[in-house]
């Protein structure tokens, strides 16, 4: 088998809701990233947070509830301790799970990731992304007065607020993940799709804003010429007519197909589209890059070509 560098996008099934749920869910995680490390493959690993940076987010507002010194945590740095406690408990279960099987002389560490985005995205016309708890008419109204966030009632169960979901534009610190990766390392970054930042003059701002880890992962997998992007999710095939009586699961995908089906509507926005069209980005974007959707725990039988929707030119 070819040896192959791989940037792996992990959903946040493969992390859990809870600290206890995530400490037991990186193990499983772990064996299956390393299966493919001791095949000979370079792994890089990026990751989602959506349960994380809520559950931050909600604390941070909790603690300014109850101390009026405490200002408000902005988005941006919410993202920035997910990174952090979600690479800490992922490059802890790695590197056990390397060390179980004799495998001592791969270092691992996760990079805390910058993505700047353009302050002039359209996203930030219309903020889509639900974040934080929901609130009652009043409890949202004072917050929109006090911070200036977009609130906006959801799913019938109350109001919530709504941030931007930017394109990626840059990865700041690339070039430190690069040389990690070029040194054989195995890095963790872009967790979260990345803090969101804007550039003002040689300044990064935080924007309230959360990036799709997806187009996020595609991106880093294009700027460290990757072979495969693999982007884990809850099933095995991505497929057409899903839930209908004619739906078809789908092992193999020219971009070309591939785009023709995303713009029939195939695909959920906010589920699978994102996931699709990040492959189809990374597939066409140079000859000899594939995407893989998958599940975690088939990603090597994917890379081995039994399983998984292949995305290529």
């Amino acid at each position: 088998m070819n040896k192959k560098r791989i940037v792996i996008a992990l959903g946040g099934n493969a992390l859990g809701n809870t600290l206890p749920e995530q400490m037991a869910a990186v193990k499983i995680t772990a064996k299956a990233i390393v299966d493919l490390i001791e095949e000979g493959h370079q792994v890089i690993v990026a990751h989602g947070n959506g349960p994380q940076v809520g559950m931050i987010n909600n604390a941070m507002a909790a603690l300014s509830r109850e101390d009026s010194a405490q200002p408000n945590t902005p988005l941006s740095v919410c993202v920035a301790m997910s990174q952090a406690y979600i690479g800490y408990d992922l490059q802890n279960a790695l590197r056990e799970e390397l060390w179980n099987r004799g495998i001592k002389d791969i270092p691992v560490s996760t990079m805390v990731t910058q993505v700047r985005v353009d302050a002039d995205d359209p996203a930030f016309l219309n903020p889509s992304k639900p974040i934080g708890k929901f609130l009652t008419k009043e409890e949202a109204d004072t917050v929109a007065s006090k911070y200036g966030h977009v609130m906006r009632e959801d799913a019938g169960r109350g109001y919530r607020r709504f941030v931007a979901s930017p394109k990626p534009k840059e990865i700041v610190e690339i070039g430190a993940i690069r040389s990690l990766v070029e040194s054989g390392e195995v890095v963790i970054a872009c967790g979260g799709g990345g803090i969101p930042v804007t550039l003002q003059g040689n300044h990064l701002k935080g924007a309230s804003a959360v990036i799709d880890k997806d187009f996020a992962s595609c991106l880093l997998a294009k700027e460290l010429d990757a072979d495969y992007l693999i982007i884990l999710t809850a099933v095995e095939k991505v497929a057409i007519n899903f839930g209908k009586e004619n739906q078809e699961w789908l092992s193999d995908l020219k971009v070309e197909q591939a785009r023709q089906y995303a713009e029939e509507g195939q695909f959920a926005p906010g589920s699978m589209l994102p996931k699709v069209q990040a492959a189809i980005d990374f597939a066409s974007s140079k000859e000899g890059r594939t995407a893989l959707i998958t599940l975690l725990e088939k990603a090597k039988d994917g890379i081995a070509g039994k399983t998984g929707t292949l995305i290529h030119k």
